[in-house]
């Protein structure tokens, strides 16, 4: 029968007759037997007529069509009532006595037990609260309708409906603190009788007269023979069944309905309250039915569904914050709610209901699955946000469940909402889910508008405190840096998923910006504005790495690989730059120390011309990748410049190794010059060229004495590289060629592995082949072993 209940409650406010009853019904109204068949029967079926044109008459749709009728007669048929209307505590009883509701039922009953006597009481006590909704509704007669209404202001009003509230809830609450049962009828109406009693909402005699019902038929068991069991008996039982669940789904409808219901209607909360704790004291009589509290506590968690279902709810195509919107009426709505059930609602229930705090759990639970609906909608980002923010922290402050409306009633543990981790969890999931497809399309945008408003119009990079930028590096960190605030602002759990669902990526922006970068920037390979271009890239992805380096304690593993992307492509834009240098460079780095070097100095000048140019474009880059690239280029030119001495082109004679030497020594300083202005950091480079100016420009007993500050500062300076500076200087054999290399011999030996293994400089110059001991050489190799010669 509990869930009959529910479902009636689910149905809606109207209770009809049970469609079981049916032909069991019938049968159980002929309990009476031969009384139904003897004369009185159609008595009896008149009487009923007249029963049903009662309730006809104070129908609602009745009552809007009798709104002339006289009061006076209203109040005659109340007087001349055999039953006191239920649903108005304060006249039924007056004051405390049980005899009031019992007394004219109870003494017609025993007198006859005759269904007309009770559909007549049904009756009046029906015209009675036909009067009395009359009354309540303001349906007053004629004469009264056309009396002027007197001018009240606003105030005046507002103040007269307080004090209406003070009273009613004043009235409930002396009802609540002053009812008693009243005396169970010896003979209970019939079966019909008190389903219209329910239907009506006549609580209280409906059920005392249920109770009857219950007792008569314990009386007519225990009479009978435990082995008999009449179908009367079985329909009775029945019967009671049927009419037990009725008055729960009526009591489930009112408690369902209560929160806007009329403050005046309140009393019938007293009713249900007071059906519940008898049933409850009932429980081990037989035939009692269980589950009342539970029953009431489902009533008011759908009341409360219904009440969040009328909350207005505008569609994505209507709104673009229709979640956010919703939440704040939802959270209104909850608000008004628990205010109403403070206000109005605690009055008819005793204590041990525990009503605030029901009502909460019943909030929570019915927001709880109201969110989860909301979920299914859910596609944008900002809207699962709005629903994490609205869980986590609107919920719970003082704009909702702590406003102080409704203090000292809710505790503090009470406040938050108790979603389950694995509900909240997917929330975050598919919100970092999403975020990812937000921070992929922002990215993929960044490329397009670098495209439309910079490569396509060939527009030169924007100079910002002294370097090239092209502000990819700040779009990409306000972005993903107002993404982890704002994950931060809901929780610190949230904050580390949405950190590693951006790195994850930003891993691969790199390469998808270095594919489009390099489709459209190869046909420019020979204008400046190439290498502006990539030197503003490699400043802002620079630039980006340091960003990201605030999530290093967080998440060090994912930024890691971020670090490792964003690295390769600066190296590979850097490099991008550098091999073009080379490219331009090298044809005049190989006609240095030719015969043709001497007298011809424009390979060299345009040498100094094209590093000079590089020079000024580096002045536009970041510091940390310019120091790189600068010692990059340093190196490299340092290696080509010496190289040449190394190839075995060009040998000095006739004392032009003194004009070499000087030469050397004068392009060594103009070179020197260029990277200390770029600020080159490789200072280590600076000595060779003049200690191998020196080596080729001094005699030769000298060479073995200039030998020792080049090995010491170089020691990957290897035999190979001495024979062929030994071949520029001229000196190609003889004794002194081979006492110089035994020297370097010598002071190999003697530093060991004391050099500076960092200066590897000789390592990445290949020297021409030996020409020690090539055929007719052997009275040189020979003489190399003789001493003193």
């Amino acid at each position: 029968m509990a869930e009959t209940g529910k479902e009636e409650v689910d149905g809606g406010n109207e209770v009809n007759d049970p469609p079981e009853w049916g032909e069991d019904a019938t049968k159980g109204m002929k309990n009476d037997g031969k009384q139904m068949e003897s004369p009185v029967k159609e008595k009896s079926l008149g009487l009923m007529k007249t029963f049903r044109a009662s309730l006809k008459a104070v129908s609602p749709m009745t009552l809007k069509n009798k709104r002339s009728e006289n009061t006076d007669s209203d109040q005659s048929q109340i007087s001349n009532s055999p039953l006191q209307p239920p649903s108005s505590p304060s006249l039924s009883r007056g004051s405390t006595s049980q005899s009031s509701f019992q007394s004219p039922k109870a003494e017609k009953a025993s007198l006859s037990r005759t269904k007309s006597d009770s559909a007549v009481g049904i009756t009046g006590t029906l015209a009675k609260r036909g009067a009395s909704i009359r009354q309540s509704l303001g349906l007053t007669s004629k004469k009264q309708k056309q009396e002027p209404l007197q001018p009240v202001t606003e105030a005046i009003l507002s103040e007269e409906q307080r004090s209406d509230s003070v009273k009613s809830i004043d009235r409930v609450l002396e009802l609540r603190d002053t009812y008693t049962l009243p005396e169970i009828p010896h003979v209970p109406l019939s079966v019909m009788e008190i389903n219209k009693l329910i239907e009506t909402e006549a609580l209280e005699d409906a059920y005392v007269n249920l109770l009857s019902l219950s007792l008569e038929l314990q009386r007519e068991h225990q009479a009978l023979d435990q082995k008999d069991c009449p179908i009367e008996q079985v329909h009775k039982e029945k019967d009671l069944s049927l009419l037990y669940g009725t008055l729960r789904k009526k009591m489930s409808i009112i408690v369902r309905n209560s929160s806007t219901l009329p403050l005046r209607d309140k009393e019938q909360l007293v009713y249900v309250a007071q059906i519940i704790l008898e049933e409850e004291k009932r429980q081990g009589e037989p035939g009692a039915m269980p589950g009342w509290r539970e029953a009431w506590r489902d009533a008011v968690r759908d009341g409360v569904r219904d009440a969040l279902k009328k909350v207005h709810l505008d569609s994505r195509e209507q709104n673009a914050s229709w979640l956010a919107v919703h939440l704040g009426l939802l959270g209104k709505a909850v608000v008004e709610d628990l205010e109403r059930v403070k206000t109005e609602l605690l009055s008819s229930y005793p204590a041990d209901f525990k009503v605030f705090e029901t009502y909460v759990s019943c909030h929570h639970e019915a927001v709880g699955e109201h969110l989860k609906r909301l979920l299914e909608k859910v596609t944008e980002l900002k809207d699962y946000y709005a629903l994490l923010d609205f869980i986590i922290h609107r919920y719970p402050s003082e704009k909702i469940m702590g406003s102080c409306s409704l203090q000292p009633e809710l505790k503090e543990d009470q406040r938050v909402l108790p979603l389950d981790k694995d509900s909240l969890n997917l929330i975050k999931v598919k919100y970092c889910s999403r975020l990812q497809v937000d921070i992929r399309t922002s990215l993929d945008r960044i490329i397009q508008l670098e495209n439309e408003e910079m490569w396509t119009e060939k527009r030169k990079p924007n100079i910002e405190e002294g370097i090239y930028s092209s502000h990819i590096d700040m779009d990409i960190w306000t972005n993903i840096k107002g993404h982890v605030q704002g994950s931060k602002r809901i929780d610190v759990n949230l904050e580390q998923k949405v950190v590693r669902s951006c790195l994850e990526e930003l891993k691969t922006f790199p390469k998808r910006f270095e594919s489009a970068f390099v489709e459209w920037s190869s046909p420019l390979s020979n204008s400046s504005l190439w290498a502006e271009y990539h030197i503003s890239y490699i400043n802002s992805f620079s630039a980006l790495k340091e960003h990201m380096e605030s999530f290093k304690d967080s998440c060090p593993i994912p930024l890691e690989l971020v670090r490792r992307e964003i690295d390769g492509l600066t190296t590979k834009l850097s490099q991008s730059v550098l091999e073009r240098f080379k490219t331009d460079v090298k044809p005049f780095l190989r006609r240095q120390m030719t015969g043709k070097w001497f007298s011809f100095d424009e390979d060299f000048s345009q040498l100094i011309e094209r590093t000079k140019s590089l020079s000024e474009q580096t002045k536009y880059m970041s510091p940390k990748p310019k120091q790189v690239f600068v010692n990059e280029v340093h190196i490299f030119v340092v290696k080509e410049y010496v190289s040449q001495l190394m190839k075995n082109n060009y040998s000095c004679k006739n004392r032009k190794n003194e004009m070499a030497a000087t030469k050397i020594a004068n392009q060594w300083e103009e070179l020197k010059e260029i990277f200390q202005e770029m600020n080159s950091t490789s200072e280590w480079l600076h000595p060779v060229g003049d200690q191998l100016s020196k080596i080729i420009g001094c005699r030769k007993s000298d060479v073995k004495h200039n030998l020792q500050p080049l090995v010491e500062n170089y020691p990957d300076f290897r035999r190979s590289h001495l024979s062929a500076v030994l071949y520029f200087r001229g000196i190609i054999r003889g004794r002194e060629r081979h006492i110089i290399l035994q020297r370097l011999a010598e002071l190999k030996e003697s530093i060991g592995n004391a050099g500076n293994k960092e200066h590897a400089l000789f390592n990445q110059i290949e020297a021409a082949v030996n020409t020690d001991c090539l055929p007719g050489t052997t009275f040189s190799c020979l003489s190399f072993i003789m001493p003193n010669s």
